[in-house]
């Protein structure tokens, strides 16, 4: 079952429906009085919940009967990765018009957008080696080595949502929370690695 392609089709139109949900709204001027900024936060918030799944597959693969799941990490990492581009264009293109001045005022002056762009930075080379010719070039240990990357993007676009600064907001807090659960069961893990089972035959 887990390695049906019908499943992995399902997983990838459910990550995907929020985009649907969002062109629907579009479409009937369901965006509100703010559409730039209803878009701006909608596209940014799916980002995070995506990212936060997709690195939440480490932890649970462990659970033997959820060990399947690392067949989508992937595949939600690149989709993670197109929510977050879609976000930032949705920012350069329609609300600042790719105004030169603006942007670099933004990239060099404003936290905010400088996290943000450094998040998508670092999903950047991540995105651009997610495939199976990438890991032999690279070689696994390195390949790893730099996908660890991804936590350190998190950790940039909590602190981006963080500091939008618009009125009291809990969820960024809560985004906060959960990733700092992600990164200690990383910890436990590293400290506390499952005991590998012995060969069939093996020597007792």
């Amino acid at each position: 079952m887990w390695k049906s392609p019908w499943l992995k089709r399902a997983v990838l139109a459910v990550s995907l429906l929020p985009l649907a949900v969002l062109a629907y709204k579009w479409y009937n001027h369901q965006l509100g009085f703010n559409s730039i900024e209803f878009v701006a936060r909608y596209l940014g918030r799916w980002t995070l919940i995506l990212l936060l799944t997709t690195l939440a597959i480490t932890p649970l693969r462990k659970i033997r009967a959820l060990s399947p799941l690392i067949l989508f990490r992937r595949m939600l990492g690149l989709v993670t990765f197109l929510y977050a581009t879609l976000h930032g264009l949705h920012y350069y293109v329609r609300d600042i018009q790719w105004n030169p001045q603006i942007i670099v005022d933004d990239l060099t002056h404003r936290r905010f957008f400088i996290l943000g762009m450094l998040a998508w930075l670092l999903m950047l080379p991540l995105a651009a080696t997610s495939f199976d010719a990438a890991i032999r070039w690279m070689g696994g240990k390195r390949w790893r080595l730099l996908h660890k990357l991804v936590y350190v993007s998190a950790i940039a676009a909590i602190v981006h949502f963080l500091l939008q600064g618009k009125g009291i907001d809990l969820r960024p807090l809560e985004y906060a929370a959960v990733l700092a659960v992600l990164l200690l069961s990383r910890v436990v893990l590293a400290v506390f690695p499952k005991p590998q089972r012995p060969a069939v035959g093996a020597t007792r």
